[in-house]
Order: C-alpha cells, then structure tokens, then sequence
C-alpha cells in the first residue's frame, strides 16, 4: 500500500541539508541579556565609585592641561584607570593620592576586569562547555527510551512511562520543530531537532542503544519510515507506533513495530464506551492515566503465588504472560502460575508503585 505522501517524505529523507543538533536540559538561570545588563551596572557602579574617590582626593592629583582636577577629569582619569589604558595625562602626585591608588583604585581596577573579562570568557568558553556535556551525556546513556515527535501523544506517552519509575534522564525527545524540543527541555528530557526519518539524526539520540523506541509523529507515512530506519538502526529494541487509520497497523508491523496502537480508533472506543456506561469509561479512562488512581501493570511472578491460579492472587490479574502467548485470567490453559510468568494486574497507584514495564517485545501478527 502506498501512503500519501510518501514520495515527498522520501526525498526530504534523501536530502542533506536539513539541520538538526543535540540538545541537554538547562538548569534555571537567568535571561543572558538581564546578566549582562547586571555586570554593566556593577561595572558603571565600580566607575562611579572610583571617580568619586579621585575627586574627593582632586588635590593630590595633576593634570597637564591646567593642573586642575574638576569632576569631569575624575570621571576621565577613573575611565582610562580602570581600563588600563593610562594616558599619564593625570597624575597622582601626593602620597594620599597614591596611597588611595594603591589600596583603593588597583583593586576597584581589577574587580573591573574581571567583570567584562569575566563576561567575555563565559561566552567563549560556553560552547567547550557544551560540547564536553554533550560527550559526558553521549557516553553515559544506555538502555533510554527515544520519542520521537512531542505533541500530545509523544507527551502523553513519556509522563505515562516515566509515572513507573523512569527517569527523565533516560528520556531523549526527536522532533523537527525546535520550540518543540525547547519545551521537551524545558521539562529535563534531552531532545534532538531534525527529521526522525534520517538515521543520522536518530543515530543523534544515541538509538542504536535504545530499550524502547515510542514513534508518535503526526502522518502515518512519517511513522513508517521513522519504523522501518529505526529497526534498521536498533534489532532489538521493543518499538511502539501511534498511527491514526487502522488500515495503516498491518504495515507498521511488517515495516518492524513491536506495537501498534491506533490512536482515532481508541479515542472512538472509548468513546462508544462513555455512551454506554459513563462509569466504565470513567475506569477504563482512570486505568490508561499512570500514577492516579488505578494503574495496569505489567509485573513478574513471586515464589508466593506459584502453582496459585489467577483468580487467587491479591492483585486483580487481568491476563498472564506466559512465553509469546497472552492468555486470559480465566483461560484454561493458564492451569497453575510459573515462576517464569508475568502478569497483566491492576492495582492501585501508590508513591511505590514502580514496575517498569518488560522490554521484551511480543510476537508479531
């Protein structure tokens, strides 16, 4: 099946002009412009002060012009002392004046400096700085999870992971618009800005060493080239596509989808359900949103409860995992629980409630 689309989403592939870079999760600082405009009033305040301390002492000074010191010549002499540039023009001549330069004006001097030298090295060196976060972050991550597109669905879908222990350091956002992924920062997740459809921009979010791969684009033909270049990249990874047309689910999953959920689909369901039953659409809403009220999850078998049948266990088991199949709670082939198995339950969401899903993906269709 042909997409719409799909030529023109291949030739963007193809192209090699489009720019993306790397970006990591700032601490709150303040505006760049409003710190600048800080250091140049401390460095107009230091101006100010040393002018004052001269003509307070004018006296002891000399100027070559008409021997005289006025304000206007402290406001000079202050200038060209503190920035070393020092003409000898005006000079101090008495031991207070001198006295006054030494213990007074030298340190007010390189309190100067250091204030425009101060500004001017962190902008040079901002970039080194950035760079080596960068390496430190590349060479630490391992087993994190990649998202490509942050709009509702992409956002949605990292709160709901996260809500079961995943930290957002193990969280890197791909998307195309940079306000995008200024907003992905903004909440500590690392984001990378290009088109998900180029391996070098995935390859940017270190996916190759991935655990779980979540593609929540916007077009389903978008999905499956960022499907098929991410399965290329990473063989192991479990990869979950959102898509809106459910005919499009079967050519996600031969295009390498561990999963495939279609999101209009859903909505309508639950939609339909709401019609019919408020309540249970109220529950079944409550059970989707992780880390409030109840929560499905998805965890292993204790020593306790082997040899137990489902519907013994404390928990509500839903449905069990055993091998590649997913049977039902009351299927007759579930017998007794293994150790080996692993249960679909419901719970109630509590601050402990952490089970991290299993990462093993489940046979495909």
């Amino acid at each position: 099946m042909k997409l719409p689309g799909q030529d023109a989403i291949a030739r963007q592939a193809d192209e090699h002009l489009v720019t993306h870079k790397v970006k990591l999760p700032r601490k709150l600082v303040e505006h760049p412009f409003r710190q600048v405009a800080k250091r140049l009033s401390v460095a107009l305040v230091v101006l100010v002060v040393t002018a004052f301390v001269v003509y307070v002492d004018r006296d002891g000074y000399t100027d070559n012009s008409d021997g005289s010191v006025d304000l206007l010549d402290a406001f000079y002499y202050a200038t060209v002392t503190l920035s070393t540039t020092g003409y000898g023009d005006i000079t101090p001549v008495s031991d207070s004046a001198r006295l006054t330069n030494i213990f007074v004006i030298t340190p007010l001097r390189v309190l100067f400096l250091i204030i425009l030298v101060g500004t001017t090295l962190e902008a040079l060196t901002e970039r080194t700085r950035e760079e080596w976060r960068l390496n430190r972050w590349r060479s630490a991550l391992r087993d994190h999870t990649v998202v490509v597109g942050f709009g509702t669905k992409g956002r949605s879908a990292i709160q709901t992971v996260c809500a079961t222990g995943l930290r957002k350091d193990q969280v890197v956002v791909v998307d195309p618009s940079g306000k995008a992924i200024e907003a992905a920062t903004a909440h500590g997740y690392a984001g990378v800005i290009g088109d998900a459809t180029r391996s070098d921009v995935l390859n940017r979010a270190e996916v190759y060493r991935a655990k779980q791969i979540i593609i929540a684009t916007q077009r389903d033909d978008t999905a499956v080239l960022v499907t098929l270049t991410a399965r290329q990249l990473n063989r192991g990874a479990k990869i979950v596509v959102a898509v809106r047309e459910e005919e499009n689910a079967p050519l996600l999953k031969q295009s390498g989808a561990d999963a495939v959920i279609t999101s209009a689909s859903a909505a309508g369901r639950l939609l339909g359900l709401s019609v019919l039953s408020p309540a249970a659409g109220m529950v079944m809403e409550d059970l989707i949103s992780q880390g409030s009220g109840l929560d499905l999850i998805e965890r292993p078998v204790i020593k306790a409860e082997a040899g137990k049948n489902p519907r013994e266990v404390d928990d509500l088991v839903v449905s069990v995992i055993r091998g590649h199949r997913v049977l039902g709670y009351d299927d007759p082939a579930v017998g007794g629980l293994e150790l080996t198995d692993r249960l679909i339950t419901i719970v109630r969401a509590t601050p402990a409630t952490h089970v991290t899903p299993d990462a093993r993906p489940l046979p495909r269709d």
